[in-house]
């Protein structure tokens, strides 16, 4: 028996509804894919969720330590007695510098917790636009990716 590699809509609704009244984890060869790819494994389910688990760990460091550079900066600049225009505004640059790494830090760190929690559910590697797959190797690639390449390149072009 050769299993369909496109999800219908009728049958993704019956998946997910399935999967919220039992509250089981999803059969990973019942993802979707994209017409030509292979279907999902246990395995690969697993690597890509601990490849993303790994990285909010790394994450939620990175953050840690941006917040530890922007404190001691913080402290530092209160005392700008002696300064020049110059060092204080090196120490300006430094402080926004750590902002912005915190706040991108932050905002990756969303958005893989995020790819964790569609993973564990029913929307896992359906474009949130069109609701067609994302396609298994976009999703090995970008593992946050939320839309499939057309809708992307649409939201891209605006």
């Amino acid at each position: 028996m050769t299993r369909n590699k496109t999800t219908t809509a009728a049958t993704r609704t019956a998946h997910q509804a399935t999967h919220q009244a039992t509250g089981a984890r999803l059969d990973p060869a019942a993802l979707p894919v994209r017409p030509g790819e292979d279907p999902w494994t246990a395995e690969e389910v697993m690597e890509l969720q601990s490849e993303l688990t790994a990285e909010a760990a790394e994450l939620r460091a990175e953050i840690h330590t941006a917040e530890e550079a922007v404190s001691g900066l913080m402290r530092d600049s209160g005392d700008g007695a002696g300064d020049d225009q110059v060092d204080a505004g090196t120490k300006n640059i430094s402080r926004e510098h750590e902002l912005s790494l915190a706040a991108n830090a932050r905002d990756m760190l969303a958005q893989t917790e995020r790819a964790l929690l569609r993973l564990a559910g029913p929307q896992f590697g359906l474009c949130e636009s069109c609701g067609k797959a994302i396609g298994k190797a976009r999703v090995q690639a970008f593992p946050r990716a939320t839309l499939c390449v057309e809708c992307k390149q649409k939201q891209e072009r605006r």
